[in-house]
């Protein structure tokens, strides 16, 4: 399918029976000590399997051709999550590759849906390379995390309903791993009639900088992987489509520091009662720390996109 938004569209018409239409909340932007203006928060913490991912997971799995050996996926951990719960609710059997760096919140999660857990190598490369081997041999269908239209176009649901509950949004905030979310976003609010009529902007933690050391290079490079957000915003390199989607669509990618990223879900929490993961904080953190600034009276949108976190901790 083509990365358009009339894609997305189709895209959402197949996966709505599967996934949730996750709420957005707008507040004041002085609630988090912010200039005065509105600030829409779109929860997609609150998805199934704990994250935005979810959606791409569905997309694949109903949209490909699904071979005997079933589906593998390698993971920081909310992807791989989110291919287990949508495996498991279509009856699909799932193997699932994350790094010793993945948390244990998202380890529970896939053990919790049933799929085989493998958990092997440093970083997420570490564990793409090892579920390669196993796709070559087992003859699986592999669900990539970022690089595959189908997940893209997934991402990008998130998009279109976000265009309908806050409609006067007009710049829109989201971490950048590998790029998923950002060119899902991209496809469905910036390829259509209305498409100047958004700001789409991206965040990533100092420590990996990997659409920024892309878009320095004019493609995908190797890029640090070190942040508190390793095991969601912290691939080796962007994949080529998305790549491709952001240089072409997105008005800016920015850095954050760790602390910034930890203030943000901190702040999140004690404002809010909200419980956020670090790799969904960071584009609440280009707000709070300055690193993006809004014009006076900006409506601006941001993706708290996952809260597979251990942050708080309910054990009696």
């Amino acid at each position: 399918m083509p990365l358009i938004q009339q894609s997305v569209a189709a895209v959402a018409a197949r996966i709505r029976p599967y996934i949730r239409l996750t709420p957005v909340i707008t507040i004041s932007s002085d609630d988090l000590g912010l200039p005065a203006g509105l600030l829409s928060l779109k929860l997609e913490l609150t998805q199934h399997s704990g994250s935005f991912k979810v959606r791409g997971a569905f997309a694949n799995l109903l949209l490909r051709e699904i071979p005997d050996a079933g589906v593998a996926a390698a993971s920081g951990g909310n992807h791989g999550a989110a291919v287990a719960y949508a495996a498991s609710a279509l009856g699909i059997p799932a193997r699932i590759f994350v790094p010793e760096v993945s948390s244990p919140a998202k380890i529970s999660r896939i053990r919790g849906y049933g799929a085989d857990l493998v958990v092997e190598g440093a970083t997420y490369s570490d564990a793409l390379a090892v579920s390669q081997d196993w796709v070559a041999a087992s003859g699986a269908l592999p669900v990539p995390a970022f690089d595959q239209p189908e997940t893209i176009l997934g991402a990008g649901t998130t998009g279109l309903e976000l265009r309908r509950q806050a409609p006067g949004a007009t710049t829109v905030l989201c971490g950048v791993g590998g790029g998923g979310l950002i060119s899902g976003l991209a496809t469905a609010m910036l390829t259509g009639a209305d498409a100047g009529s958004v700001r789409l902007v991206g965040v990533e933690p100092e420590g990996a900088p990997t659409m920024t050391a892309a878009l320095a290079a004019g493609g995908p490079v190797d890029a640090p992987t070190g942040s508190v957000a390793v095991d969601s915003l912290a691939p080796r390199r962007v994949g080529e489509l998305t790549f491709a989607v952001v240089a072409r669509h997105v008005h800016s990618v920015v850095l954050v520091s760790d602390e910034a990223i930890l203030d943000a879900q901190q702040l999140l929490w004690e404002r809010l009662r909200v419980v956020a993961e670090p790799g969904a904080c960071a584009a609440l953190a280009a707000l709070l720390s300055g690193r993006y600034q809004p014009e006076p009276g900006e409506h601006i949108a941001v993706i708290l996109s996952g809260a597979n976190t251990t942050a708080v901790d309910f054990a009696r």
